[in-house]
């Protein structure tokens, strides 16, 4: 199998009141293309730095980042950006949706910045998709939760990105809103062919990747393979 994200070496470190704070240390995995992978651990511990580094968010302070064969580490912020921009997609906890804009521009936003023809058709289908068709022209104020996530999905699909970067997608979310936008999110992504590497604290959401990468303290500490076939 391909990788599509090889990790070698990787560490961060920031410097503090004169001290050197120690985030991430000695990382090393690939993501094979087609896989769903979750990266877990306790707070503090760096999974959400790590997955900021593999995304071309920030710079790692050693090692190296290869995302779809492109060695990040060697490329400016806006070369990173146009990386991002054609192979990445991303939902955060907090949804990140522009307020000014309706659900249906949230979706479009993507499309537009590649340049694409027929945004607004393909924006309404992600959100047909997702299960919005007709909340295309609310705000996100005016959706809950589990809306604007959903919202947040189709967005991320929307660029039919390589690899999507999930980081803590149900954090703010019910149980059972949780479980609804889980299910969509794997059926989008098998849909699509894409692969998936999904931060959590959600050990049943985990559960349903094939592969768990466990950080403590800024250091890999485990890695194993599931019985999931999602």
């Amino acid at each position: 199998m391909e990788n599509i994200l090889h990790i070698a070496g990787l560490g961060k470190t920031y410097q503090s009141a004169g001290h050197t704070l120690t985030v991430l240390d000695n990382i090393n995995f690939s993501v094979t293309t087609g896989s769903t992978n979750a990266i877990v651990g306790p707070s503090g511990s760096g999974k959400t730095t790590l997955l900021g580094l593999c995304a071309g968010l920030d710079r790692s302070s050693t090692g190296i980042v290869e995302l779809n064969g492109i060695s990040l580490g060697e490329l400016n912020e806006d070369k990173r950006a146009q990386v991002r921009n054609q192979h990445v997609g991303f939902i955060f906890q907090n949804f990140q949706l522009l307020p000014t804009l309706t659900a249906l521009e949230n979706v479009m936003v993507p499309l537009e910045l590649r340049g694409e023809k027929n945004v607004k058709s393909r924006a309404l289908d992600l959100l047909d998709k997702v299960g919005l068709a007709e909340r295309s022209h609310h705000y996100p104020a005016q959706l809950s939760g589990g809306e604007q996530q959903r919202v947040s999905l189709a967005r991320a699909f929307s660029n039919s990105p390589k690899i999507l970067f999930a980081d803590e997608p149900t954090g703010n979310l019910d149980a059972e809103t949780s479980e609804k936008v889980i299910r969509l999110l794997f059926d989008l992504n098998k849909e699509a062919g894409t692969t998936l590497v999904v931060v959590t604290h959600d050990l049943e959401l985990a559960a349903k990747t094939q592969r768990i990468i466990r950080i403590k303290g800024g250091k890999l500490i485990a890695d194993e393979k599931t019985n999931a076939n999602a």
